[in-house]
């Protein structure tokens, strides 16, 4: 299990960024879930389930973990702990040019959260090194031709663009096809690749 450390400090706050050992650590009791699309949809959430189509997810109610799987995207968990809202985000490069981070951060907002208060972490993803996208995506990231893509880099942007402060922002170094003995990679793997959950909650 990987925890970031400024989300470590929080008060009244538990997450995890899980691994092939914690590939399921979560049981369905007080747990919400989505059907994840690779789409920029934000849904609230109030109570534990299934909560529909949606990549993102917030609520603002107490001892509910919310979480997305990955393998190559990049899980991004947020928390305003004075504001009691957190979120949690499945960035793959779809949603990440839809802005996906960033429209969770608004919600957020709308829910009470303050830009100066939020703390966001950015997880394990597949990194610059292994992510070569061929020029249909790459021009969506301003670039040309066949190129590596930073998607941590442009979800930090993305955030910083929404409001948040730098210093409130921490992104992990792992790269998930890189470090096959700790982490699923769908670039890697294939079909047969498996999925990390990654969540948080309130208590």
């Amino acid at each position: 299990m990987i925890h970031a450390p400024n989300l470590k400090e929080l008060p009244d706050i538990e997450h995890g960024f899980g691994t092939k050992v914690e590939e399921v650590w979560l049981t369905e009791n007080g747990h919400a879930w989505l059907k994840q699309i690779h789409s920029s949809n934000v849904l609230r959430s109030r109570q534990g389930g299934l909560q529909g189509e949606a990549d993102a997810i917030v609520t603002t109610s107490p001892e509910l973990w919310i979480s997305i799987r990955t393998a190559d995207c990049l899980p991004i968990l947020l928390a305003d702990p004075g504001a009691r809202v957190v979120a949690a985000v499945h960035a793959g490069w779809r949603g990440t040019v839809d802005e996906i981070a960033a429209k969770t951060v608004h919600e957020m907002v709308q829910l009470g959260a303050e830009l100066s208060s939020i703390q966001a972490a950015i997880g394990p993803g597949i990194g610059y090194c292994c992510f070569e996208v061929g020029p249909e995506v790459s021009a969506h990231f301003g670039a040309e031709g066949r190129t590596c893509v930073d998607l941590a880099e442009a979800n930090e942007r993305q955030l910083l663009d929404a409001g948040l402060e730098l210093e409130n922002i921490w992104v992990s170094k792992y790269c998930t096809r890189c470090n096959a003995d700790q982490f699923h990679s769908f670039r890697r793997d294939g079909e047969k690749s498996g999925r990390m959950v990654s969540a948080i909650r309130m208590v």
